[in-house]
């Protein structure tokens, strides 16, 4: 009895740890995508009108401290929903899950030093002697770690979590199919349109509210870990 206790209060914390952080993670994710996009110019001639704007660069830093934050937030997330369906989960789509969502943590900080390291060279120089060719650089290098390759990793992420949670039983319909289409417009429609990454953070946002309110109805989480050891059952070999 103890440790069937055991097993439920670990049932009950790690779904309400991964939604608490999943939360988190989606809102300071999404303050950081919206802050990038409307404070670094697309044009690079602008470069020497938007350094002379000391409250651009002022928001630029706050995403820049924000970011670290994100990423560990968003570690906290796997890690505690992985450690709720670890039993379970297929091996081909936990490993699709867990590499995609380490590497999408991985962009985020090389995306941290690259606009910091972009920030600092233009403080260090006047602004009349700011080059467009290096900030062209700096702008393209920056934007297409977001808007392609963080962007497809968020979208296997998604599509990863999205498949474990429909196998599994624990995600809904609409939160299924929400998944799926997320994936597929992070996957095709990424850099096309600078607002697509905006779409990870949403759908993060939907499955930690999912899973943090249906946590908080009681008798929710016994229902859950029943299920799955049933399913974990049915995947045992045959003797």
């Amino acid at each position: 009895m103890q440790a069937a206790g055991g097993q439920l209060g670990q049932a009950l914390r790690t779904p309400r740890a991964a939604g608490v952080a999943g939360i988190l993670s989606a809102l300071l994710l999404g303050t950081v995508i919206v802050l990038i996009h409307i404070t670094i110019p697309v044009d690079p001639a602008s470069a020497t009108g938007w350094l002379a704007d000391s409250s651009h660069q002022d928001t630029l830093r706050v995403a820049l401290d924000l970011l670290p934050f994100t990423g560990i937030l968003f570690l906290w997330f796997i890690g505690a929903v992985r450690d709720y369906v670890g039993r379970a989960e297929d091996k081909f789509f936990a490993t699709l899950f867990l590499g995609s969502g380490i590497l999408f943590t991985g962009v985020l900080f090389v995306l941290a030093a690259a606009v910091g390291g972009l920030l600092s060279t233009f403080e260090a120089s006047p602004a009349n002697s700011a080059q467009p060719q290096l900030w062209q650089w700096g702008h393209h290098f920056a934007l297409t770690l977001l808007a392609s390759y963080g962007a497809r990793m968020a979208a296997v992420f998604t599509l990863s979590t999205t498949t474990i949670g429909r196998g599994l039983g624990i995600f809904p319909r609409w939160l299924t199919w929400l998944g799926y289409l997320i994936a597929l417009v992070l996957l095709f429609a990424s850099g096309r349109d600078l607002w697509v990454e905006l779409a990870f953070p949403v759908w993060v946002l939907a499955v930690s509210g999912y899973v943090l309110v249906t946590t908080l109805r009681p008798g929710t989480a016994l229902r859950r870990s029943r299920r799955g050891d049933l399913r974990r059952r049915d995947r045992r070999p045959p003797p």
